[in-house]
């Protein structure tokens, strides 16, 4: 293949493409690559009576005009004139003294590959192409418009940091490199995306997370073949274990305490430029039931806010499903006033407990959407009236009874304490109501065993999804459905560090007194 004429085919391929010599070739190259780009920029430089000629190119928007004028501009056009770098500029030295004399640049780096070169000017760098040689100068002036470091909107703690991770990747590893000031936290960085070129970055603790989990990130990211990845998301779609499983087998925060807590652990973190949702793999069953803030609270009351969690989860999945079973199949089992007081409030309804389960259950979850979408101040107001004036409305109208409305009352709030679990309970109630609702007791005990037995068959990269509850790993208990104090978790989870040789957490002799 030519290197002297590249055309958008070849741009797109896998082949690497050898910068020409020639300026002119490069030019051309560059105004077809670019054509009808508004914001690509390109200027070109003639040092030393017209013997060197440079063009400079770049992405208005993604590079600071300040830093390009004053340190890249100025040097050539005006400093190198005045200095007596002028009379010694050749060919054949013109590169060093570009780096090591004029220009100003912290990070300055050097490539053969026209087809690299194309995807850094892409990036926010500024690319000097230099006549008669084969290679371009890469100066970094990367500058564009970025949200700032703010309290995330999903992760909200009482007590703890408040910073969240943002939408530019560079940001978000430094937010990890404050949590963790160790050389031993890796950054590897990749491209994804055909058309998009997504920069992904694989993020772990060398010496704590597992080689093999770390490979298979690897392996799993690079396989990805896709023209966009827009969002964290798309890349959870293509390298989670159990595609069609109900249950998140990789976790995501927007908090860098979290993400730092996770890879001391040994897991491994996948940032993503363009979102603040981090990936860590493996996950676990139990995280969801667990918070940031249990780490910066009392154990006791930690353990306690556990447990809740835990009841709230069960509350959230099967009371739809046992007001079903009960007063459709077993009124035996409720006390004879209560039973009387229900009977009085569904005289007159027309629909069965489990239709009247199916209207609340729905009607919740399109006013949980539409106040989603709608701008916050109007959507709280739309969730919270909205929620008010459809319970009062069923009531009056004989269309549901007052007890379905308080159990979907007590669902929806149950719900919102495991937002992980947040798009797998609506499924999970939806599916025990409707088997409930055919074998009553019997088919609640059959829908909790079968869920039981799909989250026993669930692995993340490896690593069993129900650990350390199945296999049972007792030291590892100490951090499931309650906390003991910090200095009592002396080791790291061994169902995450079966390869691992850095085990331990602190030395265990930590709480002994010194007089």
């Amino acid at each position: 293949m030519d290197s002297n004429n590249i055309s958008d085919s070849d741009y797109c391929g896998d082949q690497n493409t050898k910068i020409s010599k020639s300026i002119d070739v490069i030019k051309n190259n560059l105004l077809y690559i670019f054509s009808d780009c508004s914001d690509f920029v390109y200027r070109e430089i003639e040092l030393k009576e017209s013997e060197i000629r440079i063009v400079i190119a770049y992405t208005n928007g993604l590079v600071d005009n300040n830093i390009v004028n004053t340190d890249i501009l100025r040097p050539l056009t005006v400093e190198l004139k005045l200095s007596s770098l002028s009379s010694e500029l050749s060919k054949n030295n013109i590169v060093n003294v570009l780096k090591k004399h004029l220009l100003s640049i912290s990070e300055l780096q050097e490539t053969e590959d026209f087809r690299t070169s194309v995807q850094r000017i892409l990036s926010g760098y500024v690319l000097l192409y230099i006549d008669g040689l084969e290679i371009a100068v890469t100066a970094s002036a990367q500058a564009w418009a970025s949200r700032s470091v703010g309290p995330p909107d999903t992760e909200a703690v009482v007590r703890g940091p408040r910073e969240g991770f943002v939408e530019t990747l560079r940001v978000n590893t430094s937010l990890l490199r404050r949590k963790i000031k160790n050389p031993n936290l890796k950054f590897e960085e990749i491209v994804l995306g055909e058309q998009t070129n997504t920069s992904i970055c694989i993020c772990y603790i060398k010496g704590i997370a597992d080689e093999k989990i770390i490979e298979t990130v690897r392996k799993r990211l690079t396989s990805i073949k896709t023209d966009a990845i827009l969002e964290s998301g798309y890349i959870e779609e293509f390298i989670e274990d159990h595609p069609f499983s109900v249950f998140p087998t990789i976790g995501n925060t927007e908090k860098p305490d979290i993400a730092a807590a996770k890879l001391l652990e040994g897991r491994v973190a996948i940032l993503c430029d363009g979102t603040p949702f981090v990936l860590t793999v493996p996950f676990l069953f139990l995280e969801p039931l667990q918070s940031s803030e249990d780490y910066y609270s009392r154990s006791y009351f930690a353990s306690l806010v556990r447990i809740l969690r835990l009841i709230a989860l069960l509350i959230s999945i099967i009371l739809p499903a046992l007001y079903v079973a009960l007063v459709a199949f077993h009124p035996d089992v409720i006390p004879l006033k209560l039973l009387l007081t229900m009977a009085a409030s569904k005289e007159g309804i027309p629909f069965s407990p489990l239709i009247e389960s199916l209207i609340m259950i729905i009607s919740f979850e399109i006013l949980r959407e539409a106040g989603v979408r709608m701008p916050r101040p109007v959507g709280q107001a739309l969730s919270i009236v909205g929620a008010l004036v459809l319970g009062d409305a069923a009531v009056k109208s004989g269309l549901v009874s007052s007890p379905m409305v308080i159990v979907t009352a007590l669902t929806a709030i149950t719900s919102f304490i495991t937002p992980p679990f947040g798009g797998t309970v609506p499924i999970l109630r939806i599916f025990v109501l409707l088997v409930t609702n055919i074998l009553g007791f019997m088919g609640l005990f059959l829908a909790s065993i079968a869920i039981i037995i799909h989250l026993s068959s669930l692995r993340s990269f490896g690593v069993p999804y129900l650990s350390p509850l199945s296999p049972t790993n007792v030291s590892d208990l100490k951090d499931a459905f309650i906390r003991v104090p910090i200095w009592a978790m002396s080791m790291r989870p061994k169902s995450l560090m079966r390869r691992s040789s850095n085990k331990k957490r602190m030395k265990i002799d930590t709480r002994k007194k010194v007089d």
